[in-house]
């Protein structure tokens, strides 16, 4: 089960990219990017871990199966969006970012990169789940991270990730089957996807790739057997999707009011640990 604490961080945080001002801190300020394939997502919390801002854009091209491909436009929205943070009065800074597990090297310093590029100062990087545990407050069992492109998986042990992978099937693919069955343009289908009217007619149509994803994470679960999954990303938002997960695992699975806003706010108290540790 999700507790209540970490629901309600969530629902605070989904609260909070209104932007009202009525949460304007006056300490410390830590920032978590997350650069998603189908959303780019900005996330600010205080000293206290307590979300205070966040910016949520939509972004079609900039991130593709856990790489950044297209760096001016990752850019551009992120620059948008600490623009918009800063006049709304956060003078947002310290920043960490986080990058699909099993990313190492130049990939995986990309995603710094255009922290770095827009004048953030990067304080640290972090794998997508490992940074989702975070806000769930999860001591035991896996996180399974759905976005736009990519599936990811972090085991947890005793409070520490002792596995990470990651493969390249997510919502896009969703995407790929609507727009295949009907015909239509991929941008349409992925609308189509999002309407709540009609995600049940669709879900038999989509349920063999949650059946994909699910038998991904059922093989790098071999080595080390866990109870419960916990399911977060934007494509986890999808109705009958943990059932499916279930259904194939044999495991409970947990899934918090909004999979989408768990990541980003993740990455952001990834930043402030860091700074607090390090003072």
């Amino acid at each position: 089960m999700i507790s209540k604490t970490a629901n309600q961080r969530i629902t605070d945080f989904e609260a909070a990219l209104a932007l009202n001002g009525s949460s304007r801190p006056g300490g410390d300020l830590y920032t978590g990017v997350d650069l998603g394939t189908a959303y780019i997502v900005t996330a600010v919390v205080n000293g206290k871990g307590a979300p205070v801002a966040g910016v949520l854009t939509r972004s079609q091209s900039s991130i593709r199966d856990g790489l950044v491909l297209d760096y001016v436009g990752a850019i551009t929205i992120l620059r948008y969006q600490v623009d918009k943070l800063r006049t709304a009065g956060f003078p947002i800074q310290a920043a960490s970012a986080a990058y699909p597990p099993g990313t190492v090297g130049r990939n995986a310093q990309a995603f710094g990169n255009v922290l770095q590029a827009v004048g953030l100062n990067v304080e640290g990087l972090v794998d997508e789940p490992t940074a989702a545990s975070l806000v769930l407050e999860i001591t035991e069992g896996a996180v399974v991270d759905i976005g736009g492109g990519t599936t990811g998986i972090s085991v947890v042990k005793n409070g520490e990730v002792v596995y990470t992978a990651d493969e390249p099937t997510g919502g896009v693919h969703v995407d790929l089957v609507l727009a295949g069955h009907f015909g239509i343009e991929v941008q349409e289908a992925e609308t189509m996807k999002r309407d709540l009217s009609r995600q049940d007619g669709l879900f038999p149509l989509v349920r063999p790739v949650f059946q994909k994803m699910a038998t991904i994470v059922r093989q790098h679960l071999r080595g080390g057997p866990v109870e419960t999954l916990y399911l977060v990303g934007g494509t986890s938002s999808f109705p009958g999707i943990e059932e499916v997960m279930a259904e194939e695992t044999g495991l409970s699975v947990a899934r918090p009011c909004n999979p989408l806003l768990v990541t980003p706010l993740g990455i952001a108290l990834n930043c402030a640990q860091r700074l607090r540790h390090e003072s």
